[in-house]
């Protein structure tokens, strides 16, 4: 029998863009949890970021996905793997460049530059396995940075004013290796951004929850299956989710008599 994985971005998403509550999708998370399926958290935030709202959700065991996609762990591995970010941290500091990172900011920095207090803005600095930071220098030594980023197969990713490195891994490829990890399996993807969109086309079923702050999205490849929400944040996300498990109920029930 397949496993449900349901894999959600968060703030717009599961979380409301202004209160950051989740109470609206409540009732589909409770409903995932009967069927035994897994609710698997994947932000651009860090794990120590994440760590909290997975708690409260009693997630258990269940992987998030962490840092755009950079990496999969579990709550035990929070703040004990930070290899990658280290490797990225001597490669810039061999460069030499006009690169701005977190680990080049104190925590007062961040919470100026990003609008979070004093506590978030620690948790944000947190990095495991990326460096988000702020370009400071001209076009030409961006072109010459990134090519240098990549002779050590370090990549970057603009997201609104920051420059992101890491090792290459999105949202999409972690979800695929979760997809192999926990085979055979039903996955589900909802997301309202850009950089949510590789994991939506990915998915077996595909949710864009609506934002009023960006641009509609454009369709996808998968476009049949995927389900667009009238409405924002958690409630559109319980909405498309209880319509989804609806939908998997009766598959069930076919693969039952079938069998």
């Amino acid at each position: 029998m397949r496993r449900l994985l349901i894999f959600s971005d968060l703030d717009g998403t599961l979380l409301d863009h202004e209160t950051y509550s989740y109470a609206p999708a409540v009732p589909a998370i409770e409903q995932i949890k009967a069927r035994g399926g897994l609710l698997v958290l994947a932000s651009s935030k860090t794990a120590a970021e994440i760590l909290s709202l997975h708690q409260e959700l009693d997630l258990g065991d269940t992987p998030m996905i962490v840092e755009n996609g950079a990496a999969s762990i579990t709550a035990v591995a929070v703040g004990s793997q930070d290899a990658e970010y280290r490797a990225i941290r001597q490669v810039l500091q061999s460069l030499d460049a006009p690169f701005r990172g977190f680990g080049d900011m104190s925590v007062a920095e961040v919470s100026r530059q990003t609008g979070l207090d004093m506590a978030a803005a620690k948790r944000a600095k947190a990095r495991q396995f990326s460096e988000p930071g702020l370009w400071e220098g001209d076009a030409r030594q961006q072109s010459a940075f990134l090519a240098a980023l990549a002779r050590r197969g370090i990549s970057a990713r603009h997201g609104g004013r920051y420059l992101t490195l890491s090792f290459g891994a999105t949202k999409a490829d972690q979800m695929l290796l979760l997809r192999e990890k926990y085979a055979p399996c039903f996955t589900v993807a909802l997301g309202d951004a850009p950089n949510d969109t590789e994991m939506i086309a990915a998915a077996d079923r595909g949710v864009i929850i609506r934002n009023d702050h960006s641009p509609s999205l454009p369709p996808l490849p998968n476009e049949l299956q995927v389900l667009r929400t009238d409405q924002p944040g958690p409630t559109g996300w319980c909405t498309a989710m209880l319509e989804i498990l609806c939908e998997w109920d009766q598959i069930q029930k076919g693969t039952a008599s079938n069998g």
